[in-house]
């Protein structure tokens, strides 16, 4: 990186409290009519950021501006990646926040840590930009609860990044399981499975000169810096992470719930630990969480550390009807009659890598991302509108919260909360830093 880049990194760096900003959402909204450009900005770059603020870079009539860290090594990252792409420089910024003000900057993609998702959503749209959240919407379910109102006060297009929700082929799949394909569906089994290594012990070390770990905690409640968190290990710290079940579990289980039509789950419950390694992992390595319902039931299986398949696949959706089974969770699907004979297959000429980080499949990514523009464009609703984010969010959190308590939840199907169990509901939300808790 050039001295020069490395200044304005350092100079832009400054912290502003969440409402310090004055946003005003009819100040800055622009406008856009079918045909106009759609200026992005792109928030954490260091993993799959980078490759999607390339994808959003090579997008009809779109043009990614701004490109933000709080990492230098990660923010040159991402403007290469979009330089690479379209041959176009954005601009390099630490703080995301000091962007928003500028009029021409229609949207922002955001790819933080978990524990930055729905506040930084929060404040997007209350800075009156459009915002494509990567999945997990949330930290905690009451955060899901704000995304919404902040998504539906400033009237902002929110997509979630269940880019399944765009694949054609399995749209197309999920539709005929709608239809009656395999009968009455009654089951629905999820799983993830991975080889992850061991984190080892963490030792407090002076934050790297190229990090402002101040602001990477952001709405977090601070805790020293160790050398075993940035950047990928803090998954696995329930301050900042919310483990495999959301980290991959979200995918699965979103297909699940939009394959069988249930809002809210009616019981939850979770078994599982960290098993395989002794080290500061804190969530679970193995995971099974079960969801009841009236009618069917749905498992998710999360092996973090044991890359064993499962049906043949790294991840996968299975549905189970009274006449057969559909197995999906890709881009493609088969339907099987009862004596396990294959009646029908789809396949897709994407190849998708389930345990790809970055991304499943660039192109398949293209798709998600064009929904979300042509509803800036246009209006509508996104395949994956925030509340429909928010509640397939929600059940795999519920699996970590009957975890963390050790007890089947019971779920109100109004709005999801948890019934009679104060100590599982006041993991609802979470402690802020002073000064920085999310407010509509």
């Amino acid at each position: 990186m050039d001295k020069t880049r490395r200044d304005f990194i350092r100079n832009t760096g400054t912290l502003v409290a969440l409402g310090g900003l004055g946003f005003h959402a009819k100040s800055y909204a622009r406008i856009i009519g079918a045909n106009d450009r759609i200026n992005v900005g792109i928030m954490g770059t260091n993993g799959r950021g980078a490759g999607m603020a390339a994808n959003f870079a090579r997008q009809k009539n779109t043009e990614v501006i701004y490109i933000c860290d709080v990492e230098e090594k990660a923010l040159a990252k991402g403007i290469n990646a979009v330089k690479k792409a379209v041959d176009k420089e954005p601009k390099a910024v630490k703080d995301f926040r000091t962007i928003l003000s500028d009029k021409n900057l229609d949207a922002m993609y955001l790819a933080p840590p978990d524990h930055w998702h729905a506040p930084a959503t929060i404040i997007c749209c209350t800075a009156g930009k459009h915002v494509y959240v990567e999945k997990p919407l949330c930290h905690n379910p009451r955060e899901g609860e704000l995304a919404v109102m902040a998504a539906r006060k400033y009237k902002r297009i929110v997509q979630m990044g269940s880019q399944r929700r765009s694949w054609a082929i399995l749209t197309q799949g999920i539709q005929e399981l709608h239809n009656g394909v395999i009968g009455k569906v009654y089951m629905a089994k999820t799983w993830y499975t991975n080889n992850r290594g061991s984190i080892g012990i963490g030792k407090e070390a002076p934050v790297p000169s190229n990090l402002d770990y101040e602001l990477w905690q952001g709405p977090a409640p601070r805790k020293p810096y160790k050398d075993n968190l940035v950047h990928y290990n803090w998954h696995w710290f329930w301050h900042w992470g919310t483990g495999e079940a959301l980290n991959n579990g979200t995918h699965e289980i979103d297909v699940a719930r939009w394959g069988l039509g249930i809002d809210y789950p009616e019981k939850v419950s979770s078994v599982g630990g960290r098993y395989r390694f002794q080290d500061d992992w804190q969530t679970p390595d193995t995971q099974i969480i079960t969801f009841e319902s009236a009618g069917a039931s749905v498992i998710w299986e999360g092996r973090s550390c044991n890359g064993a398949l499962v049906e043949g696949e790294d991840r996968g959706v299975i549905f189970y009807g009274e006449n057969g089974s559909m197995a999906t969770g890709g881009n493609s699907y088969v339907v099987r009659d009862l004596k396990n004979k294959i009646v029908k297959e789809i396949k897709s000429d994407e190849k998708i890598d389930g345990r790809d980080p970055s991304s499943p499949s660039a192109n398949l990514d293209g798709v998600h991302i064009d929904n979300f523009l042509k509803c800036i464009r246009e209006g509508g609703t996104p395949n994956a509108d925030v509340e429909t984010g928010r509640k397939s969010t929600l059940w795999v959190q519920l699996g970590n919260i009957s975890q963390r308590v050790g007890q089947t939840l019971h779920i109100d199907q109004k709005n999801g909360h948890i019934v009679g169990n104060q100590q599982a509901m006041a993991l609802w939300g979470r402690q802020y830093q002073p000064g920085w808790e999310p407010k509509v």
